[in-house]
């Protein structure tokens, strides 16, 4: 694709996006490239999930391929695990991984998504949560298919049903390099840190890897579940995901030919290396 030819599909996709939202159909076209990536974001980021034409869909799956590209996608071979990198000898250190960096360039079987209970990802605009980052880059079809899954859920359980605490919901990845996204409500850390929050994401871990394991997935991703706006302490919820993890791993080691633990702060990866490169 020429220069021309992005430029002329990025507009393309601005006006036909803001046409879309109707609120925002007298909103001029950016002139920077910059601004115009970022209005499209901001209007995907607002959409609520509804049917859209199949020829805009087209050119906005066109669009995220070329993202990828520039991003450029990371299998599981560009990966060391902790034996091959640290010559780690915790256990399970060649079945595991620590990763810094964007999880949208993942090409794995399943990436995991830290949701909200609603699960239909991030609404503000450009925000920098790892869930608004998910659903930016699989395209406007992921909030479809986990609006869909929460009606069928609330024809069943009542109109104010909301996804429990770690209670996984697997879709696909549309756009993204992963096969999969796992999404998945952490505990959110009110006041202080109790027992049962501690039970609640230990079972975050537990039950995504139950879930891969029930559908064939045998290399997932995990972000830092609630280390986020959920409050949860960054460094008790590494020792959880590595104790849980591990512990899963003993028991079902078979299933999983690689478990990545992603961090995308330098503060995050120094608490995992402290607790796994040893």
């Amino acid at each position: 694709m020429t220069a021309y030819d992005r430029d002329a599909l990025l507009r393309e996709l601005v006006f036909r996006f803001k046409e879309d939202s109707g609120e925002y159909r007298d909103m001029e076209v950016p002139d920077s490239d910059g601004a115009r990536r970022r209005a499209l974001r901001a209007l995907m980021n607002i959409r609520m999930p509804r049917p859209m034409d199949a020829d805009t869909l087209r050119l906005q799956d066109e669009y995220l391929a070329r993202c990828t590209r520039e991003k450029g996608a990371v299998s599981l071979a560009d990966i060391p695990t902790l034996a091959g990198k640290y010559g780690s000898g915790v256990p399970h250190a060649d079945r595991l991984s620590i990763w810094q960096g964007d999880i949208t360039r993942l090409a794995v079987d399943a990436i995991v998504n830290a949701a909200n209970s609603q699960m239909l990802g991030c609404f503000v605009p450009l925000h920098s949560c790892i869930d608004n980052c998910i659903h930016t880059y699989a395209g406007v079809q992921l909030r479809a298919e986990c609006a869909r899954q929460m009606a069928a859920l609330r024809a069943k359980h009542g109109p104010d049903y909301e996804q429990p605490t770690a209670v996984p919901m697997l879709t696909g990845a549309y756009n993204l390099p992963a096969r999969h996204v796992i999404h998945i409500v952490g505990p959110i850390v009110e006041g202080r840190l109790t027992p049962a929050l501690e039970g609640l994401l230990a079972d975050c871990y537990a039950n995504t890897l139950d879930l891969c394991r029930e559908n064939g997935l045998s290399s997932v991703a995990f972000c830092c579940i609630s280390t986020g706006v959920f409050r949860f302490p960054p460094e008790r919820a590494a020792e959880l995901a590595v104790q849980t993890t591990t512990n899963w791993l003993d028991r079902h080691g078979d299933a999983m030919d690689r478990v990545i633990f992603n961090v995308f702060t330098d503060k995050d990866l120094d608490i995992y290396e402290r607790l796994l490169a040893r």
